[in-house]
């Protein structure tokens, strides 16, 4: 009977499958401490039981990178990985507030609440329209296809921070439109 040599592409999967078992047996045993450091940064349990998920989704989707010891640096990554989503909320927060537009009055409906509406509308739209082209596509991918800062970014080929940068100034270019005077119309008592 001929044994033919093992073949290199074999050899290859059984490595992998090797060191998949090792991420998983490092990771599993790492869990707990870094959903413990993750929740003390961002001081919700759920959250962090989430980020630390995210974290496993993340590395088991990509080819596993060779460390010294895998164990500290899955804890230094689950800590920047607490370290990004305080900063996204943050910038959320931000963002939601600069947005936020004071409820009308009681006596703000009617015709005359829907002309003042509409005319904020088109100066919203006037507004976006003057953007630079990437900031006005990354405004539109996020606040109408509610695509998230890090979808934008990769599909876009920029950092999450640069996408940051262009919705504030999309964002800060809307709320300029909002507080500009109004031209006054004809008719209207000054």
């Amino acid at each position: 009977m001929i044994t033919l040599p093992p073949d290199p592409h074999d050899i290859e999967l059984d490595q992998q499958r090797g060191d998949r078992a090792h991420f998983l047996q490092v990771f599993l045993s790492q869990r707990s401490q870094m959903e413990a450091l993750v929740n003390r940064r961002v001081g919700c349990r759920a959250t962090a039981a989430d980020l630390v998920q995210d974290l496993f989704l993340r590395f088991w989707r990509r080819p596993l990178v060779q460390v010294e010891e895998l164990s500290t640096y899955l804890l230094r990554c689950a800590g920047n990985i607490a370290i990004d989503h305080l900063r996204s909320e943050g910038t959320r927060v931000r963002a939601s507030e600069g947005l936020m537009v004071e409820p009308a009055d009681s006596h703000g409906s009617g015709p005359q609440a829907a002309l003042e509406a509409g005319n904020d509308l088109r100066h919203v739209e006037a507004a976006l329209r003057a953007l630079p082209e990437r900031t006005r596509q990354i405004f539109l991918l996020n606040r109408i296809h509610g695509r998230k800062y890090a979808e934008i970014a990769k599909a876009m080929g920029l950092s999450q921070s640069a996408v940051e940068k262009h919705m504030m100034r999309a964002l800060e270019a809307c709320k300029a439109s909002l507080r500009e005077p109004e031209t006054r119309t004809p008719g209207k008592a000054p």
